[in-house]
């Protein structure tokens, strides 16, 4: 992509993010890293997918966002809601793209040398872009379809995360046999707003490839490094394709969630504790259902948590006593005629409790898997129906 729209895009990017809080500092410095890796490309696709990718993004996550703060929790017991992404979270849903640029805007290059070498001095003007070469093809390059796959599949993600989570009624597990009903916010936990708006978010990144990219014309038939006209049902066939492929990424990423990361419950509210950054939740090392042993919720948590929740003075009155308490009739923590217990808060039960999923992965981890496979999932199907090896590079 040419610099003159590249640097100012980038800086428009980096004010934004700044302004609106949308990125951590860290985020913003990886932000930057992820759009040179883009812009280096010399088609705008890359670039421009990922300007969409976050404008998209962060649009549909400030989309009732005073609702969605209070339909799960924060792990520091305030209010729930996404707070600024991390260089994490950025990496996680652009990592894969980044590198697939980096690769297809070498083997463009590479490609360009060997078609001006096979120029004869003193024929045409020696300017490869002259011929309309370098257009995509049908049956073409791989990694392009590897790119636009990695943002079709994680702006499902998102859509379908920060949109489902507004449904009116409870999301249902996927990984379970019975479909049983979760909290809203539970990994792996899907409604049919969540995967309609899925659907959306591919779309939107699809049909913005689909303007952006240099598909060989009629122009470019029979020049040097040209290719045929694509058709109307070859463009049609690609765009269905890669639309349905990325609403299939949002539900890949729901069932390796359900699977493999750890959905953390406050056991007073009953609401889906979330983790800063998209970090794993602590839970109470004898808490039911913990597949970690993991640290205990600091008491200070707990008389936050109380408080935010209604339990006020009673519960750290109870909280302050407790040590009086171990030291007398250990007992009488347990008396129900004792008017100042609480039946979630200082009687030694856990606070959190683990909802469904093995504590192996954090949402970042999932991200970036669901990301990864899916995009060179999706460049082994258009492998097998182009009939192009992986091999034939550059």
């Amino acid at each position: 992509m040419k610099a003159i729209f590249a640097v100012p895009a980038t800086l428009l990017l980096v004010y934004r993010a700044h302004s609106r809080k949308s990125l951590t500092p860290a985020g913003i410095f990886a932000a930057v890293l992820t759009a040179i890796a883009h812009a280096v490309h010399p088609w705008n696709l890359p670039f421009v997918l990922l300007i969409v990718f976050f404008l998209a993004g962060t649009r549909v996550t400030h989309v009732k966002e005073n609702i969605k703060s209070t339909l799960t929790l924060h792990s520091r017991g305030t209010s729930g809601g996404e707070g600024p992404r991390t260089h994490v979270q950025v990496f996680a849903n652009s990592l894969t793209a980044s590198i697939f640029s980096l690769l297809h805007a070498y083997q463009l290059h590479t490609r360009k040398q060997a078609m001006l070498s096979q120029l004869v001095p003193g024929k045409g003007s020696g300017n490869i872009e002259d011929t309309g070469s370098l257009c995509f093809a049908w049956g073409g390059d791989l990694l392009v379809i590897g790119i636009i796959a990695n943002y079709a599949c994680v702006a499902a993600d998102t859509f379908s995360s920060e949109l489902g989570i507004l449904s009116k009624g409870q999301p249902r597990l996927i990984t379970s046999l019975t479909f049983r009903k979760v909290p809203r916010g539970t990994n792996g936990g899907v409604s049919a707003v969540g995967l309609v708006a899925g659907l959306m978010g591919s779309m939107v990144v699809v049909t913005t490839a689909m303007l952006f990219l240099p598909f060989c014309r009629e122009e470019t038939v029979g020049k040097l490094g040209g290719g045929p006209e694509w058709t109307n049902n070859q463009m049609r066939t690609l765009l269905l394709g890669l639309t349905a492929w990325g609403f299939l990424g949002s539900v890949v990423d729901s069932i390796l969630g359900g699977l493999f990361q750890a959905s953390v419950k406050d056991t007073r509210s009953g609401k889906i504790v979330e983790g800063e950054g998209g970090v794993k939740v602590l839970v109470s090392s004898d808490a039911p259902g913990t597949h970690t042993g993991s640290e205990h919720v600091s008491p200070q948590a707990e008389i936050k948590a109380a408080l935010l929740h209604g339990e006020g003075k009673d519960a750290v009155e109870q909280q302050g006593t407790g040590s009086a308490v171990a030291e007398g009739d250990a007992s009488s923590k347990y008396d129900p005629k004792d008017k100042h217990r609480r039946p979630s808060f200082g009687d030694e039960k856990p606070s959190r409790v683990v909802e469904n999923g093995w504590d192996l992965l954090d949402n970042n981890d999932v991200n970036f898997l669901m990301a990864f496979s899916m995009s060179v999932g999706a460049m082994a199907v258009a492998s097998w129906y182009w009939n192009v090896p992986f091999s034939v590079y550059p």
